[in-house]
C-alpha cells in the first residue's frame, strides 16, 4: 500500500500583515505616493499619488524596533546597515519627515500600533545587516566637540581623509568641497565653481605681491587660483594629511613653488601679527566650534594686517546654540563630530567683538542647494566606482547627508554667508566705495 505524501504550501512570514496594518494606518492621509516592500518580498502602495520611491525593509526585527523606538536615527542607521533600502527618489523619501512629524495619533491609537508591533516576530534567518562603521562609533553621542587639538585633528581626518579618489568622483576637477557660485540655474559645476573662486577673489581685491592666508584651505583650489590669477603669494593650512599631501602635488605639477605654500596646522597655532594681507576661509569655521569661535575670529584679527580684508565663507542656522536634535545628532554621529552651526546674527555680533568691522554680507543659500544636488548626482552615477574605495555604508552616508541637506537650505533651516570684514580702525578705507568693480566677466 503506497503513503500518500502530504503537501504543506509555505505560509507567509509572521508579522507580514500586522506590519501592512501598521503602515496603511501610519500613511492613510499621505499625500504623496510610496511602495514599501517588505521582508517577505510582499508590496504595498500608499499614499494618494504614483510611488516616487521604494522603501524596502530587509528585516522583520528592525522594523519592530522602528516602530517601537519611533528613533529617525535608527532608521538612518538601519539604510546605513543595508537592513533598509531606498530606490527612486532619494529627496521624496528624505520628506516623509515631514508626514511622520504631523502625525496626530490618539493614546489609544499608539498603544494598539506598539502592540502589533510586538506580536511581530522576526525571521531567525533575516539578515541583521552589516556592522554600523567603526568610524561612526567612536563619537557615539557626544555632541559638539572637545577643545583638544589632537580630537579636533582626529575629527577632521574622519571626514575629510576618506578617500581623494572617492572625492574626485563626485566633485569638479579642481577638488572644491564648498559652495558653488551660479550665474543662472543649469550652469555647469565646473563654472559655478569657478566663478567662486574669482568672486572670492576679488571680494578681497587681491593685488599683485600681497600675502594670502586660506584658514582651512581644502584641496588647495583657491589658494593656486589666487596665485595664478592675481598673482598673489598664497599660504594654506589644513588638517587633513590627504589634503595637504594633495595641494603639494599640485603645487608641483603647476609650478608654483614659488608662490604658494601649504601647512599642516592648527589655526591656532598660526603665530605672528599683521603678518597677511588679506585672509580667507572657506568651509572651515564649522568645525571651529561655538566656544571657539571668538578665539577664531581673534586669531583672524591678529594676523590681517592693517587695511587688508578677511573673507569668512561659511554655513549657519536659522537656531543658535547648537541644541541637541536629530539633526545635530546625525551630523556629528556620523558626518562632522566637532561640526557646530550658529546663526548669522551670532556670528557678526563676535566678529565685531573680535574688533572686526564688517563691509558686506552675502547669503549663497540657493547656491548650495544646486552644488549638493550636482554633487549627489555624481556620486549616485558614480557608485561602483565609489565601491571601489569605501564600503557600501560611507556611501549611503554620504549620499544620504548631501541630499538632506541640499533639501534643507531649499527649505531655509540653514543658510550659507560670505561676511567681508577688516580691523576696526578709524580712517580706514579698506573697500572701494562702490560694490562696481565686483560685476566685471570673471575668469
Amino acid at each position: 500500500m503506497t503513503t500518500a505524501t502530504k503537501i504543506t504550501l509555505p505560509s507567509a512570514l509572521p508579522g507580514i500583515e500586522l506590519a501592512k496594518q501598521i503602515l496603511s494606518r501610519l500613511f492613510r492621509d499621505f499625500d504623496a505616493g510610496l511602495r514599501i516592500c517588505l521582508w517577505d518580498g510582499s508590496e504595498m502602495h500608499l499614499g494618494r499619488d504614483r510611488p516616487a520611491f521604494s522603501l524596502c525593509f530587509r528585516s522583520a526585527k528592525v522594523f519592530q524596533e522602528l516602530i517601537l523606538t519611533r528613533d529617525p536615527l535608527r532608521l538612518v542607521e538601519s539604510y546605513f546597515q543595508q537592513l533598509i533600502d531606498i530606490d527612486g527618489d532619494l529627496y521624496s523619501a528624505l520628506k516623509l519627515r515631514h508626514h511622520l512629524a504631523s502625525l496626530q495619533l490618539s493614546l489609544t491609537e499608539k498603544a494598539a500600533l506598539a502592540a502589533k508591533a510586538l506580536r511581530i516576530k522576526p525571521d531567525k534567518t533575516a539578515s541583521t545587516g552589516s556592522d554600523t562603521p567603526k568610524w561612526t562609533k567612536t563619537f557615539g553621542q557626544k555632541l559638539g566637540i572637545n577643545p583638544s587639538k589632537n580630537l579636533n585633528r582626529y575629527a577632521i581626518s574622519f571626514h575629510y581623509d576618506v578617500s581623494n579618489d572617492f572625492y574626485a568622483l563626485w566633485l569638479d576637477e579642481q577638488m572644491i568641497y564648498s559652495c558653488a557660485y551660479y550665474e543662472a540655474i543649469g550652469q555647469s559645476l565646473e563654472q559655478a565653481q569657478r566663478n567662486k573662486l574669482d568672486h572670492i577673489c576679488r571680494k578681497l581685491r587681491l593685488k599683485s605681491g600681497e600675502r594670502l592666508l586660506d584658514i582651512g584651505c581644502g584641496w588647495g583650489a583657491l589658494i593656486c587660483w589666487a596665485a595664478e590669477h592675481y598673482g598673489v603669494d598664497a599660504h594654506g593650512i589644513t588638517l587633513s594629511r590627504n589634503q595637504y599631501d594633495h595641494v603639494q602635488r599640485m603645487i608641483k605639477q603647476r609650478g608654483l613653488e614659488q608662490k604658494v605654500s601649504v601647512e599642516l596646522l592648527d589655526y591656532r597655532d598660526l603665530l605672528g601679527e599683521a603678518e597677511y594681507d588679506k585672509l580667507v576661509s572657506v568651509g572651515m569655521f564649522e568645525h571651529v566650534g561655538l566656544k571657539n569661535l571668538s578665539t577664531y575670529f581673534a586669531i583672524a584679527q591678529r594676523l590681517l594686517k592693517s587695511g587688508g580684508l578677511f573673507l569668512n565663507h561659511g554655513i549657519t542656522s536659522d537656531e543658535g546654540g547648537w541644541k541637541k536634535s536629530v539633526a545635530t545628532e546625525f551630523i556629528n554621529r556620523y558626518v562632522f563630530p566637532d561640526g557646530q552651526l550658529e546663526t548669522i546674527s551670532t556670528v557678526q555680533q563676535l566678529m565685531e567683538e573680535a574688533k572686526l568691522e564688517i563691509h558686506d554680507v552675502e547669503g549663497l543659500r540657493q547656491h548650495y542647494a544646486l552644488t549638493l544636488r550636482e554633487w549627489v548626482s555624481h556620486l549616485e552615477l558614480h557608485r561602483e566606482e565609489a565601491l571601489q574605495y569605501v564600503s557600501e555604508s560611507v556611501y549611503r552616508v554620504w549620499r544620504l547627508y548631501m541630499a538632506a541637506c541640499a533639501l534643507q537650505f531649499e527649505e531655509g533651516g540653514v543658510g550659507i554667508y560670505q561676511i567681508l570684514a577688516s580691523k576696526r580702525e578709524p580712517f580706514s578705507r579698506p573697500v572701494p566705495l562702490t560694490r562696481r568693480d565686483l560685476y566685471r566677466q570673471p575668469c
